[in-house]
């Protein structure tokens, strides 16, 4: 049975898995297997990843996984290799101590000496050392939050010949990172490969959110999915805080009087965009207005409708059916 948090996500899962089984268990002139996953925020990347990785543990516990994701920090350069540096024995490596102190991010590192071509080679080399003889599963979270250092790292690894391994990157569209062009060029050049592949996760479809509560709860409602997918617009981890805050009975129950909400015009279009799940910036974008009025009707409405968070105006327009004719 597939577990509730992976409904929707198993043809994925599977995908994952297969691009493991094409991995060479020896070293070949070709590169890595390459899965890029995309997807908005939320609709889980990275729990499709572990759930690939767990399973590819099931078959071989022995094998080596590299994983790390961007920093919550101020990136600096090579963050994502200094994340893979801080779980693995480096004492071994062939690799120039002080190069290898910079790439680790090291307290007291030693002024850099390397161009930056050269420290490029030395961080691709590094990944090489680690992996072995493979094969293995590397992993990159969150490319689009990556520093520029740590993008061109996966675009190296993606095309180093010889390199046993399974490639794992998952991230948002590229008009969400901090630097656009470089992430679309760099996904154009994953995908692009000729041992690549990408999955876009998308959100879950109503009968899948139904599919979900009834693991949940057996006896839920055909209305009480329908009103789940239309708050959550199918975002796995928008459902799952609705889950954790929301009595589910209630979602499908009518407002009582909702024209004693009084809502303007535009307030009405703000309200229709809470309940598709947008965030203010992507409200600022739709209507063509700035983000901080999107902030002073977002206020408005939690005022007007007696809510306490956006998913509780999101929830009051479903059950007040005030969008229905919209």
């Amino acid at each position: 049975m597939t577990p509730l948090d992976l409904v929707g996500r198993a043809d994925a899962v599977r995908e994952l898995i297969s691009a493991w089984d094409r991995v060479p268990r020896e070293t070949t002139h070709g590169g890595p297997q390459t899965v890029v996953i995309t997807g908005e925020a939320g609709v889980g990347k990275s729990r499709l990843i572990s759930a690939a990785v767990d399973a590819i543990r099931e078959r071989d516990a022995s094998v080596t996984v590299l994983s790390a994701s961007a920093r919550v920090h101020s990136p600096a350069p090579y963050d994502w290799l200094a994340g893979i540096l801080s779980q693995a024995p480096r004492h071994d490596l062939p690799v120039p101590p002080e190069a290898l102190a910079w790439l680790a991010q090291d307290p007291d590192v030693p002024r850099l000496r390397y161009a930056p071509d050269a420290l490029l080679r030395i961080a691709v080399r590094t990944v090489r050392e680690l992996v072995g003889a493979g094969p293995a599963v590397i992993v990159v979270d969150d490319l689009h939050a990556l520093d520029p250092a740590s993008v061109n790292l996966v675009a190296e690894l993606a095309a180093a010949p010889g390199l046993p391994a399974l490639l794992l990157v998952a991230g948002r569209p590229a008009a969400d990172a901090a630097a656009p062009e470089l992430i679309r060029l760099v996904l154009a050049r994953l995908v692009g490969g000729a041992h690549a592949r990408r999955v876009h996760v998308g959100p879950l479809s109503e009968s899948e959110v139904g599919e979900l509560l009834r693991g949940r709860d057996p006896q839920c409602p055909a209305a009480t999915a329908a009103a789940a997918h239309r708050i959550t617009a199918g975002n796995p981890y928008r459902l799952n805080e609705l889950i954790a805050t929301t009595d589910l009975a209630a979602l499908a129950a009518p407002v009582a009087d909702p024209t004693a909400a009084d809502l303007t015009a535009r307030e009405l279009e703000v309200l229709a965009c809470l309940a598709s799940g947008m965030s203010n910036k992507q409200v600022a974008r739709s209507l063509g207005i700035s983000i901080r009025t999107v902030g002073v009707h977002v206020s408005s409405l939690l005022r007007k409708t007696r809510s306490a968070s956006r998913t509780d105006a999101a929830l009051w327009a479903v059950r007040s059916q005030v969008l229905a004719d919209r």
